[in-house]
Formats: structure tokens, sequence, C-alpha cells
């Protein structure tokens, strides 16, 4: 009886574990997971600033001003951003701010340049009164202090990867260093008697050697960045010694090729004597082998069909969220988003497709953008197809009791492209 993918993914999620934490400056922190609850040290805003170049003033003096009756201030001082200046209002005073400058305390609202004219009437800015020409109400145009986050909140949590975006947030609301966790140290083995290297010259039953580009490529789309990557001879206790040496080293080891039940699959002959690792086989097409589980070494090892498809299948099923989770991530699944498919293909009857397609943005019935998707190899040829596979950025994950996909309906993708 075959295993579905939820079921073999929550045994390999159960058994991989987290690495250790480090604490690193959020300079070095970039693409990683955090470890632990980052709370700000100051609050964002930092104190009451400007939304706009204009000038501060009190709401109630200028409450009906209009075009044809604007208002006169006089101008008292001027604040700049980066500012600690703090000029005091009087009934009837302006002060001219500009945008992100602290808004004096006797300050509740600021009038846009542009609703104002100048003492001058050349648009240029007042000097000593202006005209204010729009009546604004009290805390218009004032970004108040923590509006944004408060001090001490939580400004990101454990599992959350460390992007542009929130690095910015942390290192604006003072944050120095964070706790993180480790990345996964990584050797990949490629098997196969058949396999050449690049460049090297090809006989009759020989092919070049790409899985080793394919899984080293997908690791640093990943983040992980691949310390060693071993062509074993087919040869079954040689591999077995590798595979033991690889194991006291590295926290992961990726194999490709040599899976299946074949007298001369050597990978899995050479896995025999390592009994926490499971060999079993998936209802989904394409890679329905898998082999998975800790060796005896420590490392937790995932070996991969060598068709180039299936590997790479088997590497977003199963061993990206595994290498997510030793990270500590809180979600390591993608997210899948509906797109319409924009060609017939046949299913495949009782197991989960994951089918290599074209993802394109076209515009939608009523002019809306939509996402369409089309076969990026032969539905019936999948695991070999590694041609077509290169125009992939995406898979459509087609339902075992789904059946064939028409041309209009909406299929769930997965979005691969880095």
């Amino acid at each position: 009886m075959r295993t579905t993918v939820r079921e073999h993914l929550s045994w390999i999620l159960e058994r991989v574990g987290v690495l250790p934490a480090e604490e690193v400056s959020l300079r070095e922190a970039h693409g990683l997971t955090l470890a632990a609850d980052v709370r700000a040290r100051f609050s964002l805003p930092l104190w009451d600033n400007s939304a706009m170049d204009g000038y501060a003033v009190r709401a109630a003096d200028v409450a009906g001003a209009n075009a044809d009756s604007p208002v006169a201030l006089r101008i008292v001082g001027e604040v700049l951003a980066g500012s600690a200046s703090d000029p005091h209002l009087g009934h009837g005073d302006a002060v001219r701010i500009m945008t992100g400058a602290p808004v004096p305390s006797a300050a509740d609202a600021v009038i846009p340049v542009e609703n104002t004219r100048g003492d001058r009437d050349d648009g240029s800015w007042a000097t000593d009164s202006v005209l204010v020409q729009a009546a604004v109400a009290a805390g218009v145009n004032v970004r108040r202090r923590g509006e944004d986050i408060a001090e001490g909140s939580v400004l990101a949590t454990a599992g959350e990867l460390l992007g542009a975006a929130r690095l910015a947030a942390l290192a604006a609301a003072g944050v120095e260093r964070v706790l993180v966790r480790t990345v996964p140290c990584v050797a990949v083995v490629v098997t196969g008697s058949e396999l050449r290297g690049l460049g090297e010259s090809l006989e009759r039953g020989q092919i070049p050697e790409s899985n080793s580009v394919l899984i080293t490529g997908l690791l640093r789309e990943c983040g992980i960045q691949t310390t060693e990557v071993h062509h074993s001879s087919d040869e079954a206790v040689s591999l077995a010694d590798l595979l033991r040496e690889l194991g006291e080293r590295f926290d992961a080891v990726i194999t490709t090729g040599g899976i299946g039940p074949g007298t001369h699959d050597v990978v899995r002959i050479a896995l025999e004597a390592e009994p926490e690792v499971l060999a079993t086989r998936v209802a989904v097409r394409p890679a329905k082998l898998q082999c998975a589980g800790r060796l005896s070494g420590g490392a937790f090892l995932f070996a991969l069909s060598g068709n180039p498809v299936s590997a790479a299948v088997s590497f977003e099923l199963f061993v990206r969220p595994a290498l997510l989770a030793m990270q500590g991530r809180g979600e390591v699944r993608r997210i899948t988003v509906p797109a319409v498919a924009a060609a017939d293909w046949r299913g495949a009857e009782g197991v989960l497709q994951v089918l290599p397609v074209v993802v394109r943005s076209q515009a939608g019935p009523d002019g809306e953008a939509v996402l369409s998707c089309a076969p990026a190899v032969n539905p019936r040829g999948i695991s070999h197809a590694v041609g077509g596979h290169g125009a992939a950025n995406g898979y459509a994950l087609v339902d075992a009791d789904r059946g064939d996909v028409v041309t209009g309906e909406t299929v769930p993708v997965i979005l691969v492209a880095p």
C-alpha cells in the first residue's frame, strides 16, 4: 500500500529535528530564520513627526480658513528632519516643517505647503507670515509616536525568514543583534555509471550528468550553499562507506539515483545496513520512489530518484520542507495559488500528479489579471523530461480523484521561480 505525500512528509518532519541557534548581527541575518521573538527597542515613529512639507499649526487657529478667506499666521521658526528643535507656538503662530521632522509640542496639525501662500506671493516658502487657505483638523498630517510599532511590542516572531523588509523594520526599531538558527550543512552524492561530467566525450549509452547542478541550485535557492559534491561509482560497499563518513560531518546528505528495486540500484543496496532509513512508495507522479531517514552517522538522508524531474519534485515536496524545518521555519510548505489551465492534459489516476508548468499572467474575462498554466513537459512522460522542465516556473497539483484537466478549469499551482 502506498503512502500519501502528506503522510510521508509528516514522517520526515517528525524526525529531522531543529539545528542549534546562534546570535548574529542584523547585517549578517539576511536569509536566516529567527530562533526567538524580537521586541522593538524603540517606538515607531520615535516621536510625533510631520507627514508633509508644510507648516505646523494649532488646528483651532485655522478652523475657518479657505481660499476666499485665508488665515494669516506668524512664522516663528523652522524644524528640519533630524532637528531637536521644539519651537513654541502661541495663538496665531506657525512653524515651517519638513517631512519626517518632529512636530512642535504646541502644534497639533500640519498644513501642506500647497495649501498656503507665502508672504512674497511668488510660490516660495513664507519667511515672516503665511496665508493658510484650507482648514485642517487636529492630528491631520501628523504621524503619532508609536502608531506603527510600540516600544517593547513583538516585531518579529520565532520561525520567520528574515528578509530585507523585516530586517529594515528591526533596524528602525533599534534592534542590533538577533538569535537565528544555523543553516544546514549539506552534501550531495550523484550516482550512475552512465553519467559523464560536463564537457566530457560521450559514448553510446552515456549522458551528461545534470543532477548535481540541479540539486546544488535548488539548495542555493533555499539559502544553502553545498560544501561537497561527490560522484559515486556504482559499487555498494564504497558508497556505504562514503555515506557513513558524510553522515558524521553533515546535517543532511542528498543522493540521486539508485533507489529502485533493481539488482544494481546501488543506493538502495548501500542503505540496507541503515535501520532508520525508510524506503517507501508514495502516491505521487512523478517521484513515487522515496527513501529518507537518519544515517547512523547523524545526518538526515534524502535519497532521490536519478530521473531529473522526479528528483526536482522530490526536493520540492519533501527535501525543501525538511531543510526549512531544520532551521525552525514556522511555515515549510509553499503557498498554492489558483491558475487557469491553458491546455488540456491527462491526469494520473490514483495518485497526486505534480506537473511542471509554465505559469503566466494574462487578462481575465473582465480584464483583471489572472494566472494561467500550461504543461512544460508531456504529462505522460514527466520524470525524465529535463529539457522541458527547464522552462517550468511552477507545479500544478492535480489530486488523485480529479481525473483529466480541461482547458479553462482552475487548478492549484505552486510557484517555484526564485
